[in-house]
């Protein structure tokens, strides 16, 4: 068919969408003007983003939804698109209250689903710039992907390529019905085509009961029960505070050396011991914390896709442990292990072969696996450009992630790297968790912790990893 069809993990980002839920990523960025030339205007602004719509189609489609709910819904051209509707002026002069106003507001489905907001009246002469687009539209990726579609290697800005866009005509309501049956069809042929090849190659025969077994197990964990007591698990409102951290990367880095681990192993410890100080603070009691963490299943040349390209695994951060190494060593080897077992591609298989599933019974589980009880907090590593990048001349000099919460989740956490920087995204709910500004301090200091640990000369590493025997 001619209009792409939302795949089941994009359409279940529709499906847990609620008034207090909104399930847009997003980032904000603050670039510097240029030295020698005039700051760009609002207006130029626009015009510049409107200038590289071509390279990016799905920002001027919207969702069109199939009578009866017979199938997931399509993406059609916007036949009334009008940059000016989402290519817009922050509507406060602060930074900070644009962008809680900004992510607190949810995208009108009758649109493309994104929006930019542009402070370009600072107090500090810089230009911000809020952005966000619907996770069913793309993932965290994918989203600084298209967001760099602004952005330019250096500072002078190229000529706009030509761009002749013509709205396509929509289909009808009787050719979503048809296209919808059509396709429901084909997914039945599908698995059948899969169940012949299955009995033409014995071989696949005997692999099939390893993969189901190992398939049940990651789909097991993914559902077993989180901790309900946390404190960071209640009914959240419409409102959002982004609070932010802003390291040098090579303060991860010099962790990640030292122990050995990963990136992505420092950005969990980190927000295993922030979040730990954070529940002392509060006077609770730091338990293990079952964390969703996505992992791009995205192929190399993968680059320009839109929609959702991840997978994820579930980790429990070790909140309740003290020794910061210790910590991290335990979340070093727990996503080590997941990755060796292939629990990533697992969960994308099982992920997929839902598709096959009723749509009835695609809704539920959407709503199973984004509820509380499944796991309590996202924690996102969103790599961004290593180089410097440029938006009409004004270097970007900082970006911050924005990870989606879902009902009963009141604070996410992600990561996003710019050249030599890292930027932490703090996302929380205003009526839960009014203090996240008092995580984000609690997350630079397990930063701090981890940086002092790795300085030592001499570390007794080998009692931390044999649990202090």
């Amino acid at each position: 068919m001619s209009h792409s069809r939302l795949t089941t993990l994009d359409a279940s980002f529709l499906e847990v969408e609620s008034p207090c839920a909104h399930m847009h990523v997003g980032w904000a960025a603050l670039f510097r003007p240029p030295p020698e030339r005039a700051t760009p205007t609002f207006e130029e602004l626009r015009d510049h983003i409107a200038s590289r719509l071509g390279r990016a189609p799905r920002y001027r489609q919207k969702l069109a939804h199939v009578p009866l709910d017979i199938n997931d819904p399509v993406w059609v051209d916007d036949g009334e698109f009008d940059v000016c509707r989402h290519v817009r002026r922050a509507p406060s002069p602060d930074f900070n209250a644009s962008i809680d106003q900004v992510m607190s507001t949810q995208l009108d489905r009758d649109r493309p689903l994104w929006e930019t907001w542009v402070s370009d009246e600072l107090a500090d002469g810089r230009i911000g710039v809020v952005g966000k687009a619907h996770h069913a539209m793309v993932d965290g990726l994918a989203a600084v992907e298209l967001a760099s579609l602004m952005l330019d290697p250096g500072p002078e800005t190229p000529a706009p390529a030509p761009d002749g866009w013509r709205p396509a005509s929509g289909p009808g309501s009787a050719k979503l019905v048809l296209d919808g049956l059509v396709d429901r069809a084909g997914e039945a042929v599908d698995a059948a085509r899969w169940s012949l090849e299955l009995i033409r190659r014995p071989q696949g025969l005997l692999d099939l009961p390893g993969e189901w077994l190992r398939g049940a197990q990651a789909l097991l964990d993914a559902l077993r029960p989180a901790d309900a007591n946390t404190g960071l698990n209640e009914p959240i409102s419409s409102r959002r505070h982004l609070a932010r951290v802003h390291r040098p990367l090579s303060d991860l880095k010099r962790v990640r050396s030292r122990f050995g681990t990963t990136i992505n192993d420092v950005l969990l410890a980190v927000a295993a011991g922030g979040v730990r100080q954070f529940l002392q603070r509060r006077g609770g009691n730091p338990v293990p914390l079952k964390t969703m963490v996505p992992v791009s299943v995205r192929s190399n040349n993968g680059g320009g896709e839109f929609g959702n390209q991840i997978s994820f695994v579930f980790v429990d951060l070790p909140c309740d442990e003290p020794d910061p190494v210790r910590r991290l060593m335990t979340i070093h080897e727990d996503v080590d292990e997941r990755k060796r077992d292939g629990e990533p591609e697992i969960a994308d298989r099982v992920l997929k072969a839902f598709a096959y599933a009723p749509r009835t019974v695609r809704k539920v589980l959407s709503r199973v696996i984004a509820s509380p009880r499944t796991f309590n907090l996202v924690v996102s590593n969103i790599p961004g450009p290593p180089e410097p990048m440029y938006m009409l001349g004004c270097e970007l000099e900082e970006a911050y992630p924005v990870v989606p919460l879902a009902d009963g989740h009141g604070v996410s956490i992600g990561l996003t790297t710019i050249g030599d920087q890292a930027f932490f995204g703090i996302y929380a709910d205003r009526r839960s968790l009014p203090d996240a500004d008092l995580l984000a301090g609690c997350l630079e200091r397990s930063i701090d912790e981890l940086v002092e640990l790795s300085d030592r000369e001499s570390l007794h590493l080998v009692p931390a990893l044999n649990g202090g025997s």
